[in-house]
């Protein structure tokens, strides 16, 4: 049996024990190893500001890295709440790094997890005007910094 297929069975197990009624399914429209829970509750499985969703990913990839030590993270959505989330934040970025761009005054994201930091971070890889980065010290929460390239001329 595949990871990502073991990580959906302790998943639909755990929400089962719980007493939720949910469907959950493995997300084919991602790269990554993702699980999506369909559910008419998702409030009571994301959390205020997703804080239990953030428990019930780390809680079904402790489970799945017990059994196999080198499976990939496993990634678990509720109704596409992560989704949205990140499409918010990369669309937050965007205007910041446009104003970036017009007012040539470097701006700062407010602070991010090391996920949501690599998502901005990749995204602008190749932007052509504006480059981020954040500090290098052990914090958990960082801000991304936006700054105009410096031609290398």
């Amino acid at each position: 049996m595949e990871t990502n297929e073991i990580a959906r069975e302790v998943l639909d197990t755990m929400l089962g024990y719980l007493g939720f009624v949910a469907e959950v399914e493995l997300d084919t429209t991602r790269d990554d190893c993702s699980i999506q829970v369909l559910t008419g509750q998702p409030e009571l499985l994301i959390g205020t500001r997703g804080e239990r969703l953030d428990d019930i990913q780390y809680l079904v990839n402790r489970i799945v890295q017990t059994q196999h030590r080198d499976s990939p993270r496993i990634r678990v959505d509720v109704d596409h709440h992560r989704e949205a989330q990140e499409q918010n934040l990369l669309e937050e970025a965007e205007h910041l790094a446009e104003r970036v761009v017009h007012s040539g005054e470097p701006a700062k994201m407010p602070p991010l997890n090391s996920y949501h930091r690599r998502l901005v971070h990749t995204h602008f890889t190749q932007h052509p005007q504006v480059q981020t980065w954040s500090p290098s010290d052990s914090s958990r929460l960082k801000r991304i910094t936006f700054s105009l390239r410096q031609n290398k001329d």
